[in-house]
């Protein structure tokens, strides 16, 4: 397993707000609860969307569709809703107190000419990982729940823990040994507490660090062109990361789609810090949530060569610091809008965000 090291360089991108492009429409009853954390994505005719997170009362969440609206100055500032594309309408995805299609995020993969959706399935076990397909953003295939292999180096069946902040690479890279493969990052959490009371936390062999963190796994493009449906059988579990500074001393996770840059793959993630309650889920906590970046080496992907110090984006205005969760900024998404990127975010767990992603 590898892991990043402080010593790394920084990141050299920046973020700027550039204001909020969605908040929950009065009487709507599925966003009672707030609009947040969206996937984004083309059409075949270029239109860009965003599949926000939509909650409903009673903590159930749904996935929506939103063509997004820009200024005139070519800033998203708005959307225009279509409705829902994905809800917790599986078994597995809805337990006695709870359900939810939760935290979408979506990756246009050129290979698969498909769209590939991870989301977290709120089910009877919790959270656990899903994924769907589609080609015009408005149809949603699933796939169904992902299957960790088990890795005897590890000791440890990844199936059995909840995981969250998954997200596919948008083209192929070489696994461990060097095989072409469809990567995804994923952060598993190791405290099974709150599925059995007093059950506690079971580490991988050879971790000693209990914050959960980013890993990476793999599935051959072989076998997915053998047949699309082995996407869900992941191998080759890697750490990438674990949490290193002060704005995020409990658990880091993955953001949006990694971006390919000049120095190889740009992850925007977000940190935590704080105080968590015993549950992961709890929605009264005390913690910050805040956005900073890393550099993945575009030849081992598991492999940290740059990463932020300090945030690029904390919760600073009245939109991050109050809401739902109060003090989240969670980025999402990535979209280029005539040679400008932008990241949109949830807000306080309650609105969407917008900021400029700019090189320093």
């Amino acid at each position: 397993m590898s892991s990043s090291q402080s010593a790394l360089p920084a990141v050299p991108f920046k973020l700027t707000r550039a204001g909020v492009i969605m908040t929950p429409q009065d009487g709507n009853e599925f966003e009672t609860a707030g609009v947040l954390n969206p996937a984004s994505g083309r059409t075949r005719e270029g239109e860009l969307y965003l599949l926000p997170r939509l909650v409903a009362a009673g903590n159930v969440s749904r996935v929506g569709l939103a063509k997004v609206i820009m200024d005139d100055d070519g800033v998203p500032a708005s959307v225009e809703r279509e409705g829902i594309v994905l809800a917790p309408d599986e078994g597995w995805e809805r337990g006695l107190q709870n359900a939810g299609t939760e935290d979408p995020r979506v990756t246009w993969v050129p290979a698969l000419d498909r769209h590939l959706m991870t989301y977290v399935a709120y089910g009877p076990l919790g959270p656990r990982l899903a994924f769907a397909w589609s080609e015009d953003l408005r149809t949603w295939h699933r796939l169904g729940p992902c299957f960790f292999e088990y890795q005897a180096d590890l000791s440890m069946d990844l199936n059995l823990f909840p995981n969250k902040d998954a997200v596919f690479f948008p083209e192929p890279v070489n696994d461990p040994d060097g095989v072409p493969s469809y990567a995804m990052l994923h952060r598993p959490m190791w405290d099974l507490g709150w599925v059995r009371d007093g059950e506690g936390e079971h580490l991988p062999a050879g971790l000693a660090d209990n914050r959960p963190g980013i890993w990476i796994s793999y599935v051959p493009v072989a076998e997915v062109e053998r047949d699309f449906r082995n996407l869900v059988h992941m191998a080759k579990h890697r750490l990438v990361a674990l949490s290193e500074f002060p704005f995020e001393e409990l658990k880091i996770g993955a953001g949006p789609a990694p971006l390919r840059v000049d120095e190889g793959w740009l992850l925007i993630h977000h940190g935590v810090s704080g105080e968590m309650a015993k549950s992961d889920f709890a929605l009264q906590q005390k913690v910050n949530y805040a956005a900073a970046a890393m550099i993945l080496d575009a030849h081992d992907p598991s492999t940290v060569i740059a990463r932020s110090a300090e945030p690029l984006l904390a919760p600073e205005t009245a939109d991050e610091k109050s809401g739902i969760v109060p003090n989240v900024v969670f980025p999402t998404a990535i979209e280029e809008v005539d040679g400008q990127l932008f990241v949109f975010y949830g807000m306080a767990d309650s609105k969407i965000g917008v900021a400029r992603l700019d090189r320093i």
